[in-house]
């Protein structure tokens, strides 16, 4: 069955187009009793406004949308739950994409977004350098704020952690405890944070000095499955050159390597200390708590649509800001052998 039409209203109440769209929009200026029939009128006929629609002629949609690299990732799951937080109270709605690391499917979500006039767009993009799809959308006057990533761009917000500064946290704890035989697993390196994470770990070796070598176990993906296998490689290798850490580019990829070591029967941190990276809500639940560098995720979202929001209300008056955050070494036993 169709859905009842405005003008089938206006004839079931008798009365003009423009009453019903007054009863709709500015029912102060229609009389009591005009308006409780063109009421009564929706009421019988089922009438629902087709509010996309008339966003979408005012210019002013009430669609946010947010684009992350991995929907399965716990820690897109906090910065989702910050955004929508922040996005609901503004009377809006966030919808979720996720491009699943992939720059071809990201550049889908961004063309439909585009077609769809939304109010803006929370995104933390796939590649970096520059990105075509995101400069027409600022030219169609949809705001983009980049979240966990820097956007080192005037014309565009964005909300980051200090990730180089994270790569160092970590790898000086792992110096600390003696390690001179190292790890770093993570992939793809086309992603920032991945690079700069590494960036970091590079910069810390450097400083101290140590005589210390860092791996690189590079992944595909930044998964569970992908740590496993990232695991296997590392402990297929003789054991004079197995590392006796590793730093890994966030907590799946950590949890993974601790599974695969693990169900080989080795021991963590005796036989191989790991810190992950993001510090989601399974790092300290895992069988053995995983050390982490903490972002805090729900403020990332949270920032990030207010960022936005700002943006969409104030125009060409607002001004462009690049929040980082600073990231926190948490230590558990997945690094530190316990004290007696």
């Amino acid at each position: 069955m169709a859905a009842a039409s405005i003008k089938e209203v206006a004839r079931h109440a008798g009365v003009s187009l423009g009453t019903v769209s007054n009863v709709l929009n500015r029912p102060n200026s229609v009389t009591p009793a005009t308006r409780q029939r063109v009421l009564d009128a929706i009421a019988e006929l089922g009438y629902v406004r087709n509010d996309s629609a008339r966003q979408l002629r005012a210019g002013q949609s009430r669609t946010v949308a947010i684009v992350v690299l991995d929907v399965a990732n716990p820690f897109f799951t906090d910065v989702v739950r910050g955004a929508e937080q922040v996005v609901e109270e503004a009377g809006a709605m966030l919808v979720v994409c996720n491009s699943g690391e992939d720059s071809a499917r990201e550049r889908r979500h961004l063309e439909l977004l585009e077609e769809q006039r939304v109010r803006g767009v929370l995104i933390t993009p796939v590649g970096h350098g520059r990105q075509p799809n995101l400069e027409r959308l600022h030219q169609r006057g949809i705001p983009v704020v980049l979240v966990d990533r820097g956007s080192g761009r005037a014309s565009r917000c964005s909300v980051s952690v200090d990730d180089v500064m994270g790569g160092r946290l970590a790898m000086e704890h792992l110096l600390d405890r003696g390690h001179r035989h190292l790890a770093y697993v993570g992939g793809p390196f086309a992603i920032q944070q991945v690079a700069d994470r590494h960036a970091g770990a590079e910069s810390a070796l450097a400083e101290r000095g140590s005589g210390a070598a860092l791996r690189v176990a590079s992944t595909t993906s930044l998964t569970v499955a992908a740590g496993r296998r990232a695991a296997e490689e590392l402990l297929s290798l003789p054991v004079r050159q197995r590392p006796s850490a590793v730093f890994c580019a966030n907590d799946l990829i950590a949890l993974g390597v601790l599974q695969e070591v693990t169900a080989r029967g080795l021991q963590v941190p005796d036989d191989l200390a790991i810190v992950g990276y993001d510090d989601i809500e399974f790092a300290g639940a895992a069988a053995v708590p995983l050390s982490s560098v903490r972002q805090p995720r729900e403020q990332l979202g949270r920032t990030a649509a207010q960022l936005l929001l700002e943006e969409a209300e104030g125009g060409e008056a607002h001004r462009h800001r690049h929040v980082v955050f600073q990231p926190e070494l948490v230590v558990r036993r997945s690094s530190e052998r316990p004290r007696h």
